[in-house]
């Protein structure tokens, strides 16, 4: 049985050294900074207010979370359990009466309410320049996006501690961390259309390919949410929407929910072989 007093404790301690992080802080001004001055110079030219200014808004948004958001999740979760685990204090942890489970929940959660938080804060301000320059209209989408964005962050805050669990080392696992990051980024576009002409695969193959990266379901999920049209990701997300219809958007939804879910088990399966050492 879980402890939930135990875990809550635990979570509030994870979210006080969560927003002391030097990392965190850095991420969340520097997404702050960026959201919003995306937001305003998409919505400050002449001719691009309403439907066309947010839509532009919108695509540099997508484009930008691709980049900073699953960086800013696996590598804080990357150190969440490999830097406590070389400074020592995770062995003391565990010879306190806790569970592995508990343990591993609790630093998920507290990082993930941080880091959802610092996310929200950014949001926040680029919101507030949408609304007051392109209208109320767009308000839903740009939640939907903000939604999909949070979904992000947390499936890349577990692949983080997947990464964390089997490490001894906070470098080596900020290290992982970033390379990971690197090859996810570049299998999201070029990458995957380099790979789909040189093996010279199908449509279906490629959105296999396309869906096997969590950077690349929310970009499907983001365009579709938005658009409610994937015809400008080209024949494969022409080749989505003519094969599941309706249907599409909660497979993307289930496919996230599974990004989050797997590797979190998968690490807290190697947290209990590996423990404090």
């Amino acid at each position: 049985m879980i402890d939930l007093q135990t875990v809550a404790t635990l979570s509030r301690k994870e979210i006080r050294d969560a927003t002391k992080s030097r990392w965190l802080l850095m991420f969340g001004a520097g997404f702050t900074v960026i959201a919003s001055a995306l937001s305003w110079m998409a919505l400050s030219g002449l001719g691009t207010f309403g439907v066309a200014g947010f839509g532009r808004t919108t695509a540099s948004m997508v484009n930008m979370v691709l980049l900073i958001v699953p960086l800013m999740g696996l590598t804080l979760g990357a150190l969440a359990i490999a830097s406590e685990r070389e400074r020592g204090a995770l062995a003391y942890l565990m010879a306190q009466p806790v569970t592995p489970f508990e343990i591993i929940l609790s630093k998920y959660l507290g990082v993930a309410v941080a880091l959802s938080a610092a996310l929200l804060v950014g949001f926040g301000v680029s919101g507030v320049l949408v609304v007051t320059r392109g209208g109320s209209s767009n308000v839903g989408d740009f939640l939907a996006l903000v939604g999909l964005t949070v979904l992000l962050a947390l499936s890349s805050l577990s692949i983080g501690f997947l990464l964390s669990a089997g490490l001894r080392r906070g470098a080596t696992a900020i290290g992982l961390a970033v390379f990971l990051w690197l090859t996810l980024a570049f299998f999201s576009d070029l990458g995957l259309m380099g790979t789909a002409m040189t093996l010279d695969v199908g449509v279906r193959e490629l959105l296999f390919m396309a869906l096997a990266n969590p950077l690349q379901v929310y970009k499907l999920a983001a365009v579709l949410a938005i658009r409610n049209d994937l015809e400008v990701l080209g024949p494969a997300g022409v080749y989505a929407v003519r094969t599941y219809g309706d249907a599409l958007l909660p497979i993307l939804l289930a496919l996230f929910v599974a990004w989050v879910v797997a590797p979190f088990g998968i690490g807290l399966l190697i947290f209990k072989r590996r423990g404090a050492f």
